[in-house]
């Protein structure tokens, strides 16, 4: 026998006493679990970035671009690619600004010094960032090639406390990139290498809004 007949059987056997009939929405599915651990919000979120080694800064709107320009200034970036939902006045003039499009090659990209992209939520408990391909975080591939991700987040709008919460928020049809920290891996001695499937630094800005901000 087969591993692919082994297989088979094996779902025939699990299905045996299901009706032919049934549809999967037919069966209601228990969802008492527990939806959230902590309620921590933005905090637990930056706590969570920084442990995956993601380096969390925290501005106002007003801020933003400074902040950004003062990112890529450190790091000594002259080109940046940005999809279209990025404001022009987030970057600063002293970059040179790629537009995403189809056109460009792993090639192109691996050329780019940096990239420059909202997201779609942000998830505290994991401190994960999910991006959904909106227009303001561009096709996947922007975000895996280009070795520095600057991820501008909006607090507290794009912050949520769980995975279900997250999911909720999140058009299945829509591609979706997850992000816990810089992309590592390591090798079977345990040693720590990061930019391997994805940008080596990554950067969370946390866009606080002034109203949000505890007062001094």
């Amino acid at each position: 026998m087969s591993s692919r007949e082994l297989i088979l059987g094996r779902i025939r056997r699990a299905l045996a006493d299901v009706p032919r009939e049934e549809k999967p929405n037919d069966v209601v599915v228990p969802r008492d679990y527990l939806r959230v651990h902590s309620s921590r919000g933005v905090d637990l979120l930056a706590e969570n970035l920084a442990d995956y080694r993601a380096h969390v800064h925290r501005t106002t709107p007003a801020g933003l671009p400074a902040n950004i320009a003062e990112l890529l200034a450190a790091r000594g970036s002259r080109t940046v690619i940005a999809p279209p939902g990025i404001p022009a006045k987030w970057l600063p003039g002293s970059v040179v600004r790629l537009e995403d499009s189809a056109e460009l090659t792993a090639y192109d990209l691996d050329a780019v010094d940096s990239v420059v992209t909202g997201c779609a939520v942000a998830i505290a408990e994991t401190g994960t960032l999910v991006l959904d391909a909106a227009p303001d975080q561009g096709r996947r591939r922007i975000t895996l090639v280009p070795d520095h991700h600057i991820c501008v987040v909006r607090v507290p709008d794009q912050v949520v406390d769980s995975v279900p919460q997250a999911l909720e928020r999140l058009d299945p049809a829509w591609p979706q990139t997850w992000i816990s920290g810089p992309s590592a891996t390591s090798d079977i001695e345990l040693d720590r290498v990061e930019g391997v499937h994805g940008p080596r630094t990554l950067e969370v800005v946390l866009v606080v809004s002034d109203k949000e901000r505890p007062s001094t």
